[in-house]
């Protein structure tokens, strides 16, 4: 019997690469380059499974393309917003993503930019490396306490929640949290002494830090805009490891140069690998290219992930991760 056919859109490790070899017949990325909505095209019309990543469009264009032969797609990561999802169900594919896996490295990136924003860490590594630095002064480059302040999350889902442990256990945060949904179970809430906030507002306006973890989506985007920055703390500090699309670049750019805010920290951006262009003119944002999962042993994680569920796909079994 003939191994499935399935197409990997960019480059994986080389252990799950591996694998793939072994179980399927199967098309890499050797060169890493995304791949073009005619590839993406050709892929689900020769293939058994598509295997994206969160960086690629699957359009609804895309998904509508005559005489598919793909009837899955597994998605390397827990966000999915880069597939229409509505034009998946509508085409009869299921869909798959990688929750779980990548948490505890993605709150360690949330804080690390927490941290590099509350003590400047990106403006002292340019001045050692230009040069520039004279030498320790008593006022020289000084950046805000962080423990013992409160931290505010939006969104209470497994990344917010190890954020959160992080943040109390280890730096005395206090936590604030917000979500539209049912919120975890008490004991989790009790083991970082959490408070929940009734909105948006509210939690921006008592929060020292707020940290972004709600998915994206239409409802999502511009999530933080203009006016809600305005109700943060001018001291407060923004940190998006969530999607680049939940804030509102021009708003967060004013109020990084108006100084309504202290700082910022980001992982993920709108339109991303671009970087919205005043981000870059600033001295109180601290920028990072998606690196939320990007330690070895997470990208192995979900790669064999998404092997498993379509190993369990293959086999007329329901996929641990089913999306759609």
């Amino acid at each position: 019997m003939s191994k499935p056919k399935v197409v990997v859109t960019r480059r994986w490790p080389s252990e799950v690469e591996a694998k793939l070899k072994e179980l399927y017949d199967v098309t890499l990325n050797e060169t890493d380059v995304p791949m073009t909505a005619d590839a993406l095209k050709g892929a689900l019309q020769n293939a058994d499974a598509l295997l994206p990543t969160v960086t690629d469009p699957i359009t609804a264009d895309i998904l509508r393309v005559p005489n598919k032969r793909a009837r899955i797609i597994g998605n390397f990561g827990v966000g999915y917003n880069n597939i229409d999802i509505a034009a998946a169900k509508e085409q009869g594919l299921v869909v798959t993503n990688t929750p779980g896996v990548l948490t505890d490295c993605t709150a360690d990136i949330a804080m690390l930019l927490l941290l590099m924003s509350a003590r400047r860490a990106s403006e002292g590594d340019h001045l050692v490396r230009s040069g520039q630095w004279a030498g320790w002064g008593p006022t020289h480059l000084l950046g805000q306490k962080v423990t013992g302040k409160t931290l505010g999350l939006i969104g209470f889902g497994r990344i917010a929640q190890a954020v959160a442990k992080k943040a109390h256990h280890g730096f005395g945060m206090k936590i604030l949290f917000y979500t539209p949904r049912n919120p975890p179970a008490q004991e989790v809430i009790d083991d970082v002494q959490a408070s929940r906030c009734a909105t948006i507002e509210e939690l921006l306006s008592k929060s020292d830090f707020v940290s972004l973890h709600c998915p994206g989506s239409a409802e999502n985007r511009h999530l933080i805009n203009e006016e809600r920055l305005k109700l943060m703390r001018p001291a407060g500090h923004l940190i998006n490891t969530a999607r680049g699309d939940v804030v509102d670049n021009r708003a967060l750019c004013k109020a990084l140069k108006e100084r309504w805010i202290t700082g910022a920290g980001l992982d993920v951006y709108e339109g991303e690998p671009n970087v919205y262009p005043g981000f870059l003119e600033l001295d109180n944002v601290a920028l990072l290219p998606h690196l939320g999962s990007a330690t070895v042993e997470t990208r192995v994680a979900m790669g064999n992930r998404v092997l498993e569920n379509i190993a369990a796909f293959f086999a007329g079994q329901e996929p641990r991760d089913r999306v759609v």
